[in-house]
């Protein structure tokens, strides 16, 4: 949907995947497989081969995670009619992301790929930010070989990271530092939310079932178990998500600005759905178009051959009309 606002010098604001019905249902029905493959382990009540069976999880969510990836596509260019522009656009911030997670990876958690993530939804809108998180995160594993059954809860999370930073109040008139600061500390606060998300995938498979105060006890009520997992996050990966949400805060706060404007410059070159609109009250109807005849000296004459009229047969010897 673009929109003009008044006064901005014909500026257009647009989202190359907007969210209709069909994109919202697809979403739902991925983030309701991504929330059923996350917690399932946390109502099993049989500790017998859960390690196992929480790791063979993954190869199928991975094909279920797929299709339905190309779902949200395909259900958005239905809504939305998303062109070629867009799907160019994608794959640019894709690579991007994926050539900057190496950049920090391995080092205290310092991964310059989430600020670009918050800025690119906040700019792009929740369904794009949905689809480039997912991308992103799978081409990153292809690019450092981090492919393994985390990889589809990673596609997920950051899908679901990328697409809340669309999903932000106050995108249309919210900028400068107001907009800084908004989009820090969602980043902070949302670098958490993924370590959370991808310590509950790693929790079962880390640690035997019962062997301390911060390992997963199938069977026990869930309270107990969610206190061992805040016990677990503390001591494991708070330093890894701390490291994530400062670099986010920082790159965000310094030249967030910059790729803001770059990215909306960007996204108004491209004139996503643009539409043909005609100024005025009145538009031009067939038969509506009149000829002022012909002046001078030869006018009647230039008249009447148009008509067929101008032929010697109708001239008087003087050489004048009838």
């Amino acid at each position: 949907m673009a929109d003009r606002r008044p006064g901005g010098g014909g500026a257009v604001t647009a989202r190359p995947v907007r969210l209709g019905p069909r994109s919202v249902a697809a979403l739902v029905l991925v983030s309701a497989v991504g929330v059923a493959a996350f917690g399932w382990p946390l109502l099993a009540d049989d500790a017998s081969g859960l390690a196992a069976a929480h790791a063979g999880v993954a190869p199928w969510l991975f094909a279920v995670l797929l299709p339905l990836l190309v779902g949200v596509v395909v259900a958005t260019i239905a809504d939305s009619g998303m062109d070629a522009k867009a799907v160019a656009m994608l794959g640019v911030l894709a690579a991007v992301g994926a050539a900057l997670r190496p950049l920090g990876a391995g080092t205290a958690g310092l991964e310059p790929m989430f600020f670009l993530m918050v800025l690119s939804g906040r700019v792009l809108g929740p369904g794009f930010g949905f689809v480039l998180g997912a991308v992103t995160m799978f081409a990153s594993a292809l690019l450092t070989g981090g492919v393994g059954p985390w990889m589809p809860y990673q596609m997920l999370s950051m899908a679901w990271f990328t697409m809340g930073a669309g999903l932000l109040p106050g995108r249309d008139g919210l900028r400068g530092r107001g907009e800084l600061g908004l989009l820090a500390a969602y980043g902070a606060a949302a670098a958490f939310a993924y370590g959370t998300a991808m310590n509950l995938q790693g929790w079962v498979l880390a640690l035997p079932a019962g062997s301390s105060g911060i390992a997963f006890h199938p069977g026990e009520p869930l309270q107990a178990n969610l206190v061992r997992f805040g016990a677990y996050c503390l001591a494991t990966s708070m330093g890894w998500d701390l490291g994530r949400a400062a670099l986010t805060v920082v790159l965000t706060v310094t030249i967030g600005s910059t790729v803001l404007k770059a990215l909306r410059r960007a996204t108004r070159r491209a004139a996503f759905e643009a539409q043909v609109t005609f100024e005025g009250d009145e538009k031009p109807h067939r038969g509506s178009f009149r000829v002022r005849p012909p002046t001078g000296p030869t006018s009647h004459t230039t008249l009447l051959r148009g008509r067929g009229e101008g032929s010697a047969e109708g001239r008087s010897p003087r050489g004048d009309l009838h």
